[in-house]
């Protein structure tokens, strides 16, 4: 009902009662009795002072609430910009000047016959534009810039139109979207929001679970994503003053679960082994089909999947990041609820999916945040004290992934916890009901529960590198270069990682954090014919490597999960 009524009230765990970050407190009004797990996820307190769980009380009555702060859905910095590489413009749309005579009872021509023989590389003519055609040209004076693709009219514009593009990125948190003019390769604005199904659940297992329950909760996905979109590409076109019809061509990127669920597809044998998706390889759909207001001949382009859990996104950052053609050993991560990682040597590209899970996007994290004002988001302890850094300068409000990566390092470092995750006693370290916790800054504290998590994420991510290497036989000291990319790999602190054995200990100046790699891959395929064929090559060719089943998986995910620089052991070395 809050959701209905536009509250959005945090629900990392889809609303299973599991997280505990959907409390809200009744004021007033009639509501249903306790649950066991509002018992195990509130404090004494908070019962006697009426807090519930959004997702386990229902009203009995009309009801006066307040919902926490902590408890909404901030909105999160969102990664934009990326290393972009430049490509000559070669889309897959190009205009071309008509001029026609009006129809006379002399020339009885059918005007879609009177266009394609004007326009030399016109074949048909799409029914959208048939549609319109006598009014779009006698509005125009029969002097138009025709649209085509692949031989097919597609959209008839005023002459010298703008011809415009759009690319997205759709991740499982945030959607980034960019217009570019097509001819010039330019972006106009670039714009990111919000992943409106967030509410339902932040991994891709509890929003496969969501999706697979009922066809009308797959299609409450699928909508809620296509009215933000839509929503988006109105804003940004009301920014550079345009027309969402002068959007001619679009790209879209993301993993197989948001791409399953954009397209309507099935989603259950995606999170049963062996994950095989509907669907892998690219696809070229028009955009009133998936619900995208733009020019109605306009299609969209979605590039191809590699397996259950890598998608058409880690694609597009393999090609924006050119890892394919490094002549040395490069390792490319994209880090996040999910994190995609590829080897390249010498240009066999090899990838792996890690379930890292929420910490970094501050879930399952006691006084978790997003990446939104009042955030900390840096920490260091120095002379004994604590010092950090909070976004936009606001005061603190909570800890988001990056600051509490480096809390993590630096309790590591400063010999407040072990490298078995253990919190000791130490003069910084306080005891409460609920266990040790080490306080930051005001209510704001890291405890053994927050370490424990920030392990499961740490050591998904390391042994995701670790099989990499395993795999394709190669030592650690070979790699040259490690590619990071995505949001939270943008504003992480790479030494932080390397402190706590997430990343290699390989010097700093190997490290390459890249932005929004995936956002500019979907560039690229925008603007370059040539880019898109690559992204094929690069689907097709890459080997995917189901962790799970690796036979020393359990092995290598034990010592990882330990702090510090466990690398290059022996799989056979239980020291």
């Amino acid at each position: 009902m809050a959701r209905e009524s536009g509250v959005k009230i945090t629900s990392i765990c889809g609303g299973k009662g599991l997280c505990g970050r959907c409390k809200i407190q009744v004021i007033a009004g009639k509501t249903s009795p306790l649950t066991l797990k509002e018992y195990e996820g509130l404090t004494e307190e908070e019962i006697r002072e009426n807090y519930r769980l959004a997702c386990q009380v229902l009203p009995l009555s009309d009801l006066k609430i307040r919902v926490p702060h902590e408890s909404l859905s901030s909105p999160q910095r969102t990664q934009l910009e990326g290393i972009e590489i430049p490509v000559t413009p070669d889309p897959v749309v190009s205009s071309y000047e008509l001029k026609i005579d009006p129809p006379s009872f002399s020339d009885p021509e059918e005007y879609a016959e009177v266009v394609t023989k004007e326009l030399k590389n016109c074949k048909r003519v799409s029914i959208e534009v048939l549609r319109g055609l006598i009014r779009k040209l006698r509005s125009l004076n029969w002097n138009a810039d025709a649209i085509v693709r692949y031989g097919e009219l597609i959209s008839i514009n005023p002459p010298s139109s703008r011809n415009l593009g759009l690319a997205l990125d759709i991740g499982m948190t945030k959607i980034a979207g960019y217009i570019v003019d097509l001819e010039k390769g330019e972006t106009l604005i670039s714009k990111g929001v919000m992943n409106p199904q967030i509410p339902y659940g932040e991994d891709v297992i509890t929003r496969i679970a969501r999706a697979s329950k009922k066809k009308k909760e797959a299609k409450r996905l699928r909508n809620l994503v296509v009215r933000a979109l839509n929503s988006l590409i109105r804003d940004m076109c009301a920014e550079i003053k345009a027309d969402p019809e002068e959007i001619l061509d679009a790209v879209i990127v993301c993993n197989t679960v948001m791409h399953h669920l954009f397209l309507g597809l099935p989603v259950k044998k995606l999170g049963i082994s062996p994950y095989i998706p509907v669907l892998k390889s690219a696809m070229d759909v028009r955009a009133g089909e998936v619900g995208l207001k733009i020019s109605p001949g306009a299609y969209v382009h979605i590039l191809p999947n590699i397996a259950g859990f890598v998608g058409g996104d880690h694609v597009a950052m393999i090609l924006a990041t050119d890892l394919w053609k490094y002549e040395g050993k490069v390792l490319a991560l994209d880090i996040g609820t999910n994190t995609e990682i590829c080897l390249s040597d010498h240009g066999k590209l090899t990838s792996v999916s890690c379930a890292s899970g929420p910490a970094f996007e501050g879930g399952h994290i006691k006084n978790g945040m997003r990446a939104s004002n009042g955030a900390i988001e840096k920490v260091r302890i120095l002379d004994g004290r604590v010092k950090y850094n909070t976004i936009g300068g606001k005061n603190p409000i909570g800890i988001c992934g990056s600051g509490i990566l480096d809390a993590i390092a630096q309790l590591y470092l400063n010999g407040i916890i072990d490298e078995s995750g253990r919190m000791k006693d130490h003069e910084m370290v306080r005891k409460t009901e609920d266990g040790k916790e080490f306080k930051i800054a005001g209510p704001i504290t890291v405890t053994q529960g927050d370490v424990r998590e920030v392990q499961l994420a740490k050591g998904a991510i390391s042994t995701g590198i670790q099989v990499l290497l395993e795999e394709s036989d190669t030592s650690m000291d070979e790699l040259e270069k490690i590619i990071i990319a995505g949001a939270f790999g943008t504003y992480m602190d790479v030494s932080s990682t390397v402190a706590i054995g997430m990343l290699p200990p390989l010097p700093l100046n190997l490290f390459e954090q890249v932005g929004n790699a995936a956002g500019m891959g979907a560039k690229l395929a925008l603007i370059s014919r040539r880019k898109r064929k690559e992204a094929k090559e690069i689907a097709r060719k890459t080997r995917y490597i189901e962790i799970a089943e690796v036979p020393s998986f359990m092995k290598i995910f034990a010592r990882s999960t330990f702090f510090g620089s466990k690398w290059g052991f022996e799989i056979g070395d239980e020291s």
